[in-house]
Parts: C-alpha cells; sequence; structure tokens
C-alpha cells in the first residue's frame, strides 16, 4: 500500500484486501480420465452450439450425461435388491396351479 495514499483510499484499499483475503476459495484435486470420442461433425456442431447457449461445454455435457447414466443404472440395481428383498420378506405364498393354458386362452 503506498504511504502517499489518502485516509480514506488506504481504508478502501485495506477493506478491499481483507474481502479478498477472506473468500479464497480452496482446491481440491479430483482425478478423472480423459476418453477420446467420436462423433459425426454435424452432431458436434450441434452439440457445441446447444453447449454454448447453455453457458457449458460439450465436455461438461458429456459429463453430466455420463454421471446420470451411471446413477441410473446404480438407482435401478439397488430397487432390485430392494425388491428381493421385500419378496423374501413377504408372507405371500403361491399355491398350485390349478388352470392350464388353454383355460386361459378359452374364448
Amino acid at each position: 500500500m503506498p504511504s502517499q495514499m489518502r485516509p480514506s483510499s488506504r481504508l478502501h484499499w485495506a477493506s478491499t484486501f481483507i474481502a479478498i483475503a477472506y473468500s479464497h476459495s480452496y482446491t481440491y484435486t479430483v482425478l478423472m480420465k480423459n476418453i477420446t470420442l467420436s462423433v459425426d461433425e454435424n452432431i458436434l456442431a450441434a452439440v457445441r452450439r446447444h453447449a454454448a447457449e447453455h453457458n457449458s461445454t460439450v465436455n461438461a455435457l458429456v459429463r453430466e450425461y455420463l454421471t446420470n447414466l451411471a446413477a441410473h443404472d446404480d438407482r435401478a440395481k439397488r430397487a432390485r435388491a430392494r425388491l428381493r428383498q421385500l419378496s423374501a420378506q413377504s408372507q405371500g405364498r403361491l399355491g398350485r396351479k390349478t388352470w392350464t393354458r388353454e383355460d386361459l386362452h378359452e374364448r
């Protein structure tokens, strides 16, 4: 801070410095794999336009899609496991089959 600054300017400079010092954001490292994709140039051009219109990037759109796909598969896997668990806990039991296929399709 220069010594020839007016007191009000020095105060502004000091408060700005403190605001910047306290607004520091912390960074962390996330390991990600790079992948290479082959995409038709017309599709890529359309996706680039879409990304630009939504203040995003093609990379971010692909990452979001893949993340959602993995999450969906994980939810489906958990749902199937829960269904098997509920089925095993159920008190309901199947009785004997007393009908034939022909009985069901008889008109």
